[in-house]
């Protein structure tokens, strides 16, 4: 069930990525505007507080002349106040800028810091400016780009412009919004590795011991996937440290297998809640198909989340992935899978009370994994700023699926000392009890049995534990023992078990009859007593006379 499962999660993810387009702009922008309009946006950028910089290069008909070139940056009474505006006119929108803030740059040849020249283009004369403007302001701002031309006959433009935040590979083509990502990714690459390593280290041993379930395959699954994710954003976000534009495919396909590692390791826990390979066999009929359609809704919900985001997110606005309705849509699909998941370990634990010491940790644990995702979109979009969103996101979700995969490592560790492994069946013991002669559904529930330190001892290593261990149990008689039984056993006619296959008292001749006692003879003078130790020697007859010389 779970393989067809896990197959049909993978079929739509990457169906999902033929349709996702980056939604990310790269800090090295180049295009053309030729619009009717008369102010347009072009990029945003958010720049450190002092190291900011804008390097441009635009071109454009002089007789298109004169447009400018007008820098926003987050205050309210700025960007906010002019973008999605249809009320206000181009006037209106240039108006909310400073003028001493330099935040206006004329594309003209009287403006000295444009660097506007004129250039001859066959039959045609243009505009070419080449120039650049420094960023400084009290605090990491975003700064918004756009174009305009008030009261003319629209726009056409072409650019280039190189936005970058001081000299180092660490910053120079990030977003302060983005600093930290890179460091913070390959960290995690590091632990996601070594922990994808031990638990194939434990998998060897556990499949020594013929525990290595379907489950714990889907984590080492997850865990491996993960590493992939991981890898595919450190390389993207190398390339883009290096030139400013990177390599968009590699982050949306490093998005994909990050969602695919999420939802298998969700539909890993919801599998272990219901107790499969730890208290059954296999999931019922009834539950395989629910667990199909609630995987394949939340897939899609994903796909349609990715499509969202790189279709409709404005480029103008800085918006979080959960800030839309497939992301509210993931929230709730998030919570009604706790509330499965809480009720698939509450009648696991009914059944199966003796697994406590798994499933107690484990709920717990989960809890708090299953809360953190909704409450981090939460926060994300109410109470983070906006120019460090993007950083404090990244890093609060890759430690929440570290959590989560330390935690499972841990619980589940192939070690005598470990008093919440879950596994006591062998993988070899599955197919027995799945064919055994009872069937039904109660062929699908493993036999009760605690975890045990025994489980983990060596095949060639003697359990001295046991050896010396003494049965508290009573020793039960016949009876009792006949009795607990239940069945009715042959009894003979003086009421005895009958413990042949036949009563033999008939066939065999009767006992001879007890030989009577001989009368005593004259016995001969017993020695004489033995004056200091007399009590040694007496003997006491049958009516209690005493035999002894006479004094």
């Amino acid at each position: 069930m779970e393989v067809r499962v896990g197959e049909r999660l993978l079929c739509l993810a990457v169906l999902s990525s033929v349709f996702l387009v980056d939604s990310v702009l790269g800090k090295y922008v180049k295009g053309i505007v030729n619009t009717k309009e008369d102010w347009v946006f072009l990029t945003r950028f958010c720049f450190l507080t002092d190291f900011g910089r804008l390097d441009f290069r635009f071109r454009y008909p002089k007789s298109r002349c004169c447009q400018n070139i007008l820098l926003y940056f987050d205050d309210s009474s700025q960007w906010p106040a002019v973008y999605k505006r249809p009320e206000k006119n181009c006037y209106q929108k240039e108006a909310v800028l400073r003028p001493e803030n330099n935040q206006v740059i004329n594309l003209t040849t009287r403006y000295t810091w444009s660097g506007c020249v004129v250039e001859g283009d066959g039959n045609e004369e243009v505009l070419s400016c080449v120039g650049g403007r420094s960023f400084r302001s009290v605090r990491e701002r975003w700064w918004y780009i756009a174009l305009s031309k008030c009261g003319g006959d629209g726009l056409r433009l072409e650019y280039e412009m190189k936005l970058t935040n001081g000299q180092s590979f660490w910053t120079q083509h990030f977003s302060a919004d983005e600093f930290g990502i890179l460091e913070t990714d390959i960290t995690f690459l590091v632990i996601f590795s070594m922990v994808f390593l031990l638990s194939c280290y434990f998998a060897y041993n556990l499949k020594g011991r013929q525990l290595l379930h379907t489950t714990y395959k889907m984590f080492m699954t997850a865990a491996g996937v993960e590493v992939l994710s991981l890898l595919f954003h450190c390389v993207y976000w190398g390339l883009y440290a290096r030139d400013g534009v990177g390599n968009g495919s590699l982050k949306i396909l490093g998005k994909l297998l990050f969602s695919v590692s999420f939802l298998v390791f969700l539909l890993m826990l919801i599998l272990l809640g219901k107790g499969f390979t730890v208290t059954r066999a296999r999931i019922s009929h009834s539950g395989s198909v629910k667990l199909s359609i609630y995987m394949t809704v939340y897939t899609i919900t994903y796909v349609i989340l990715f499509i969202y985001e790189a279709e409709f997110f404005d480029p103008g606005e800085v918006l979080y992935a959960y800030d839309s309705p497939a992301g509210y849509g993931l929230m709730g699909l998030q919570l009604l899978a706790y509330v499965w998941f809480c009720y698939a370990v509450l009648v696991s634990l009914k059944h199966y009370p003796e697994k406590q010491p798994f499933y107690v940790p484990f709920f717990t644990t989960y809890t708090l994994w299953f809360f953190a995702v909704p409450v981090m979109a939460l926060i994300a979009n109410f109470g983070i700023p906006r120019w460090a969103r993007e950083k404090i996101v990244n890093g609060i979700q890759l430690g929440i699926h570290l959590y989560a995969h330390i935690v499972f490592l841990i619980i589940t560790r192939p070690s005598a000392a470990n008093k919440n492994f879950p596994y006591h069946v062998r993988t070899s013991q599955i197919g027995i009890l799945l064919s055994s002669p009872k069937g039904g559904e109660g062929a699908e529930s493993f036999p009760h049995h605690a975890y045990g330190n025994s489980s983990f001892l060596g095949d060639s290593q003697p359990n001295f534990t046991e050896l010396f261990s003494i049965q508290s149990d009573p020793v039960k008689t016949v009876e009792e023992t006949v009795a607990r039984k239940g069945p009715e056993v042959p009894r003979n006619s003086e009421q005895k078990i009958i413990t042949t296959a036949a009563d033999l008292t008939s066939i065999l001749p009767p006992p001879p009859p007890p030989i009577p006692p001989r009368p005593a003879a004259r016995s001969p003078p017993l020695p004489p007593r033995l004056p200091s130790f007399t009590e040694y020697f007496s003997m006491q007859s049958g009516g209690g006379g005493g035999f002894g010389t006479k004094a």
